[in-house]
């Protein structure tokens, strides 16, 4: 295939610049140059190009692919081009092993010399942090001598095939087989080879897997039977199960835990053992015998804390010996200090380790836990002392700094455009010895961003904006103090909040003074609730002429935009639940987040009268918004995951002006949405904004809606070293609930708004420096909802007509943002 042609059609069809062309070809050459990485291939050498599991569907290939003794090079998608090959014998032609130990010893002996001119003139610090300098460096050129140079430590050799390590993958393979209960397995392989590659297919035949017939258990300590066979339902052995002997080992945590959470301190799980018989029962049927062995002297013994001991501050260094610390005991716990700092009954509160209780591990880590969460202690250590046949509980916490400074300086995206950013805040902890947190924030941030009226420039956005706030590490409510005591493994939190935001776009300066009260609370399961009882904003706009022309334009058209712009009365109630599974946000971690939002706006103004608001000449609103977010990554393999997100919501005006606060607003687009479009730019439905000057289809105006749908599908993989690369999908759009008449086709309705989904793709890159992720995406519209059916395919006919005809720089949208998209 002629590819200079191919790259002339596809430059054509997405009007990208010149410059942007001949990068592209320059990159397709290199590609392709590169191929697999034979020519590096040793005579009588064969490259092991792709192998393949084939087998039924009860077995997780994906598992068994990560047993592969020896894998093949990584390739481009699509593209037959291994590039890692090529950095890899790139470096090694420029490595010198030799050199790099000589780098070594005369990094050392500078060092050296420095240290010792340090210590010479008693500058012991100095010597310090000259010392750790120096073993950075060194690390540095070690890893250099062991891994190879940078090139190197980016790529791979050549995957040579080699029978032996197959033969290695497929016992491999038969062991895995055997630990899932198909003890009848076998696994062949066929090869095949074409020219200097071998490609390897592994053939499993699983056969019957064996199923678990009965389950007993074997103990001489009745308590600790019936204990178990209590709790029988929790057990992770199930009769009519396939036998998989991973769960072997999780009965033997399960029973470990369930014991120490009954008293038994000194319990181990080396005392449960496991036989296994394939012979009691039937065909394929499996017996398990779980056997709780007894200690060589005396028996398992169920120990009660005697004691509670909590040392407050356990790192003080202000008086000499430990035996002048005071000491007060409230609700059975001791507590030991040199300064009486805090609350005992409200710190007691996180404490469920108690005297005269039966012994929990359970209950020893939601101390430390809940402890941790108060954000009091720079370290939380819980130890138990038994030598005297007594359980004391021993719990030592060192206080943070009381008073704490923090300053972030940095680059924020939120509209496609980056722009500095300066925070400062300050924190005092313990204000009134209840445990509360008083903290003081500033920010000032100028952003790039694209007015509400015009995409050809980028104007500076700056915003700004103080806020004071007060917590409370319990409920600010009449409950009783039982009530309380239980809630302390909820983690309750209080927070009274204050704050003024000063925004100052092209088209609007906009201040908004805001006073909130919320009480959040979370489960042990990382399930996060947060109910804001009150939240009050006066905001006031101040307009551009040209904004405040075009909103008129729009009021006479039967829009109500204008009078979000008002000055305002914003008064709402809300409560969100957030599930955060396994950590979401790390990449490469099977994990999820599923976020439910509802608010409602306006709700103490359907029972008191309104007439104050309006009198001082402020709009006031009265809505209701729901919100649902789910986000979900999962690992393909150990260079790739899969990540998709769903985002719905809707918020419905009920007040005379029918309409929302403009921050209430859904909006559609930019780089955290569909990025093919600009921020806040695509729909609503399949309105159109014509231009009246150029008859030409526009994307001017952030466009405000009342419904949202939208999703991405995102595949990331590694692309060498510190950068990812990723290939997405997205679709959505946003519509109105009431009809509109300043932009039809904007009203949403069930028989046509799946014809309506923008879909927008493209690749990205991320470059991961640990510390923050930067990310850079194109996309470009796939199916546009403002065209005319028929044309609003990108394939379609006409797709390109007027006035339709796509700018460069509306074809391709690029995207810049901090983090990964979702």
């Amino acid at each position: 295939m002629n590819f200079a042609v191919v790259l002339d059609i596809i430059s054509y069809k997405l009007r990208i610049s010149l410059r942007v062309h001949y990068i592209f070809i320059i990159i397709t050459a290199f590609l392709l140059s590169g191929c697999l990485g034979s020519k590096y291939l040793k005579e009588d050498e064969k490259l092991l190009y792709k192998q393949k599991i084939k087998s039924s569907n009860q077995i997780d290939k994906e598992d068994l692919a990560q047993l592969y003794a020896q894998k093949p090079n990584r390739q481009f998608p699509i593209v037959p081009f291994s590039p890692y090959v090529w950095f890899y014998y790139y470096g090694q032609n420029r490595y010198d092993a030799d050199r790099y130990k000589a780098k070594r010893n005369e990094t050392r002996i500078k060092w050296n010399k420095k240290i010792a001119k340090a210590q010479a003139k008693e500058k012991s610090k100095k010597a310090k942090k000259l010392e750790r300098k120096k073993q950075k460096k060194i690390a540095r050129i070690n890893k250099t001598i062991q891994e190879g140079n940078i090139w190197m430590r980016w790529g791979e050799p050549i995957a040579v095939y080699d029978s032996a390590l197959s033969r290695l993958t497929m016992d491999r393979f038969k062991l895995y087989l055997y630990s899932k209960g198909y003890f009848q397995a076998s696994v062949d392989t066929t090869l095949r080879l074409y020219n200097d590659k071998v490609s390897i297919k592994y053939i499993i035949e699983e056969g019957e897997p064996y199923t678990i017939d009965t389950v007993m258990l074997e103990s001489t300590d009745d308590a600790i039977t019936q204990l178990i066979k209590k709790n029988k339902d929790d057990s992770q052995l199930k009769v009519g199960e396939n036998y998989d002997q991973s769960k072997i080992s999780d009965e033997r945590e399960w029973i470990d835990q369930l014991l120490k959470d009954n008293g038994y301190f000194d319990f181990s799980r080396q005392y449960v053992e496991f036989n296994v018989d394939t012979a009691f029962g039937g065909d394929k049927k499996i017996a398990i015998e779980t056997v709780i062995n007894e200690p060589k002297k005396g028996s398992h013994r169920v120990f009660t804390v005697d004691s509670v001991n909590f040392t407050t501050d356990a790192n003080a260094a202000t008086t000499p010996s430990d035996s002048l610390r005071k000491s007060e005991t409230y609700n059975g716990t001791t507590y030991r200090f040199y300064e009486n700092l805090y609350n005992f009954k409200i710190l007691n509160r996180r404490v469920f380790i108690k005297k005269d209780s039966v012994y929990s591990k359970s209950n020893t880590f939601t101390t430390q836990r809940q402890l941790a969460n108060l954000d009091h202690f720079r370290f939380i250590n819980i130890n138990y002392d038994s030598a005297d046949g007594k359980l004391i509980a021993n719990i030592y916490t060192s206080p943070l700094s009381r008073y704490q400074w923090t300053n972030e300086v940095g680059i924020n995206v939120t509209q496609g455009f980056p722009g500095p950013f300066y925070n400062v805040s300050f924190k005092k902890r313990n204000v009134f010895r209840g445990l509360e947190i008083l903290e003081l924030n500033g920010r000032v941030g100028i952003e790039g961003v694209a007015p509400a009226t015009e995409v050809q420039e980028v104007y500076a956005s700056v915003e700004a904006g103080v806020n004071a706030s007060l917590t409370f590490p319990q409920f600010v409510l009449p409950l009783s103090g039982k009530a309380k005591e239980r809630l302390g493994r909820l983690n309750p939190k209080t927070r009274l909040l204050t704050g003024y935001t000063y925004t100052d776009r092209p088209e609007y300066v906009r201040e908004n003074i805001n006073i909130s009260n919320s009480y959040s609370w979370q489960s042990e399961k990382q399930t996060l609730f947060n109910f804001t009882t009150t939240d009050i904003s006066i905001i006031n706009s101040d307009l551009s002429q040209s904004f405040r022309d075009t909103l008129i334009v729009l009021a006479q058209r039967g829009n109500r935009l204008i009078n979000t712009f008002r000055p305002s009365f914003v008064s709402s109630m809300n409560f969100s639940t957030t599930w955060n599974n396994n950590s979401y946000g790390i990449n490469f971690e099977n994990s999820s987040f599923f976020r439910i939002y509802l608010e409602s706006g306006g709700t103490s103004l359907n029972f008191i009268d309104p007439g104050p608001i309006e009198r001082q000449g402020l709009e006031y609103y009265k809505y209701i918004k729901f919100s649902i977010d789910k986000r979900k990554i999962n690992p393909i393999n150990e260079n790739t995951t899969l990540a998709y997100r769903i985002n719905a919501g809707i918020a419905k005006p009920y007040s005379e002006n029918q309409i929302l606060p403009y921050e209430k607003y859904f909006f559609a687009g930019g780089s955290n949405g569909i990025r093919a479009w600009r921020p806040r730019r695509l729909g609503p439905g399949s309105f159109s904004s014509i231009d009246s000057v150029s008859n030409r289809v526009t994307y001017n105006f952030e466009q405000p809606g009342e419904l949202l749908i939208e999703g991405s599908i995102e595949l990331r993989k590694n692309l060498i070293g510190f950068i990812d690369y990723a290939a997405f999908i997205d679709f959505g759009n946003i519509w109105m609930i009431q009809k509109d008449p300043s932009r039809p086709g904007s009203q949403f309705k069930l028989d046509r708004f799946y014809k309506e989904i923008a879909v927008g793709g493209g690749l990205g890159l991320r470059f991961d420096f640990s510390f923050l992720v930067l990310r850079l995406d194109a996309g470009m519209k796939l199916y546009d909802p403002a065209r005319p059916e028929g044309k609003r395919f990108i394939t379609s006919s006409g797709y390109y007509d007027e006035p339709f005809t796509p700018t460069a720089a509306e074809a391709i949208v690029l995207n810049i943002g901090i983090g990964y998209p979702f």
